[in-house]
């Protein structure tokens, strides 16, 4: 029966080490279910969802040996099945632009805590506005929402935030 790890790696960036590590995986006769990569800051980051057989995990830790020995750091983690969790809790899209400044993510994600959201996926990034060169923020993340919460106390409350911000603050269904 297959299982599953999280593996992160991180250090500097560099061509073809998305190779080196999917063909650990490969030699094994593992799959990738799913990944996030990006550089950040000249430094390369995955997280990847893996699956293989069970015999396949004793020495996967040492394959890594050749990469750590590069400055990578790697951490393999087994997963628990989480399935039943989250059952019947709503899937929602949320969208956060504005003028970058300290404590967006953190306001937000301090909010969505508060009322037992869980944050299932997130990605921000910042970027010079094209005439100005003043930072823009962007947020877009996926939140799973208990079924006992109502959508437009949360909703609202975390747009409220968002004027108090000076940022846009959009949630929707996801599609």
């Amino acid at each position: 029966m297959p299982k599953n790890i999280v593996l992160t790696l991180t250090g500097r960036d560099k061509v073809g080490i998305v190779k080196s590590v999917t063909s650990v995986i490969a030699k094994r006769g593992g799959n990738v279910e799913s990944s996030r990569m990006a550089r950040l800051g000249g430094e390369f980051a995955m997280l990847v969802l893996v699956s293989l057989a069970e015999n396949e995990l004793a020495g996967l830790d040492k394959d890594f040996t050749q990469l750590r020995g590069e400055g990578y750091q790697v951490l393999l983690v087994p997963t628990e099945d989480d399935s039943k969790k989250y059952a019947g809790w709503l899937p929602y899209e949320i969208e956060v632009t504005g003028a970058d400044h300290e404590g967006i993510i953190h306001d937000i994600s301090h909010h969505l805590a508060s009322e037992g959201i869980n944050i299932e996926s997130m990605d921000t990034s910042s970027t010079p506005a094209p005439m100005s060169g003043t930072p823009l923020f962007t947020m877009k993340g996926i939140v799973l929402v208990p079924p006992n919460l109502t959508f437009h106390v949360w909703s609202d409350a975390l747009e409220e935030i968002g004027d108090k911000l000076n940022v846009s603050v959009k949630v929707g269904m996801v599609k």
